[in-house]
Order: structure tokens, then C-alpha cells, then sequence
């Protein structure tokens, strides 16, 4: 008894996890406003039984979405534990972007239409997001590569250019990935706005003269 117990707790998970990966694809293919029903298509189920599993459209969407987020932020730990370069970092950053690039798109697009509890996420995906880039960014100035300018105003400019760029991808790259496309312009570009220019470091170097 207790074995076929466990085999349907386990059938009843293989299903819950293919609903929420069919649900990951759809979102990414028409946005978050598709009707359960037609997930349930895509999944091979009858519309009713991923009510069994998810007791409410809502429910669905947010346990999606926090598997989504849980995939980034561990992917996110991941590059931190590289401790190099902020370009590196950055360079990461868009590798996974770009993977789920047209789920990232549509959400950022939707997140107002989206439940609390999925915007709540997002902030904190966003937090984990900006602890690593401060902590690049604290250690690229105490090497003198770039301007002591406050890390959440860098953080902000970073992710301003990427959505920037993700939600007017059809301008800068028509049917194409346009992070796959403009991955080494964002990331130079960002750079420069942010690197001590040479002059600069040229100054700082020249010994201090008695103005007498």
C-alpha cells in the first residue's frame, strides 16, 4: 500500500513539473494572458486536470514563475562564485537572459498586469541581481578601473540598457535574438560609460607640483 503511495505521489509530481514546464514554453510563445486551457492542450492533459494540480489560473502562473526565478537565481550564485571581472559578470548576466530571453521579454513587458506576489519576486531577483554587481563594482574601483560613482545607480543604468534593448528588440535586431545580437555592444558600451577614461588615470599618477 505505502509503495503504490508513493508511486502515485511520485506520478502526481512528474505531472505537476511537466504542466509547469509546458506552462514556461507557452508563456514565452504568447505571454502571460493564455487561457489554462490551452495549456493544458499543449501538455496532453484534459483541461480539468491541471486544476487538480493547480487549484486556481493564478496559482499556475506564480509556481511558474517562482520555478523561473529559482533557475536564475541559482544561475545568478553561479557567477559569482567566478570573482572576476565585472565585464565577465555582465557577459554572464546576458548568457542567461538570453537563454529565456522571450520569457524575460514578455515579463518585464506584462509585469504590470501580473499578481503582487510575482512582482514581489521580481524585486527579489532583482535584489540578488544587484548584491553581486555591487560587489564586482566595489571590487573593479578599488582597482582603480572605473568611476566611484554609487553601485544601485550603476545597477539601474545596467538593467535600464538591457530592457531598453529587450522590450525594442525588432528595432535592433528583427527576428533574431537581440541579446545573442548585441551582447558585446551592450556590455562595451556599458563599460565605457563607466571606465576612467585615460586622462584621468594619467593624472592621477603625475606627482603632485608646488603650484610656487
Amino acid at each position: 500500500m505505502e509503495k503504490q503511495k508513493g508511486k502515485r505521489r511520485l506520478q502526481k509530481e512528474k505531472t505537476r513539473e511537466h504542466i509547469m514546464e509546458t506552462a514556461l514554453r507557452v508563456y514565452a510563445e504568447q505571454g502571460f494572458s493564455v487561457p489554462v486551457g490551452m495549456i493544458a492542450r499543449e501538455a496532453g492533459l484534459a483541461h480539468g486536470s491541471v486544476f487538480l494540480h493547480f487549484p486556481t489560473t493564478e496559482d499556475l502562473l506564480y509556481s511558474t514563475l517562482e520555478r523561473f526565478f529559482k533557475r536564475l537565481a541559482e544561475k545568478t550564485h553561479a557567477l559569482s562564485g567566478l570573482n572576476g571581472e565585472l565585464r565577465t559578470l555582465l557577459r554572464g548576466f546576458l548568457s542567461i537572459i538570453e537563454e529565456h530571453e522571450a520569457f524575460y521579454k514578455h515579463l518585464i513587458m506584462e509585469m504590470h498586469t501580473l499578481p503582487p506576489g510575482t512582482k514581489h519576486m521580481l524585486i527579489a531577483l532583482r535584489s540578488i541581481n544587484a548584491h553581486h554587481f555591487g560587489t564586482a563594482v566595489k571590487r573593479e574601483i578599488r582597482r582603480g578601473r572605473i568611476k566611484k560613482l554609487p553601485p544601485r545607480l550603476m545597477f539601474n543604468t545596467w538593467m535600464g540598457m538591457v530592457y531598453y534593448y529587450l522590450q525594442n528588440g525588432e528595432w535592433f535586431a528583427p527576428g533574431q535574438s537581440v541579446i545573442k545580437r548585441c551582447k558585446n555592444d551592450l556590455v562595451n558600451s556599458y563599460i565605457k560609460l563607466i571606465r576612467k577614461d585615460n586622462l584621468e588615470v594619467k593624472m592621477k599618477k603625475l606627482p603632485a607640483r608646488n603650484p610656487l
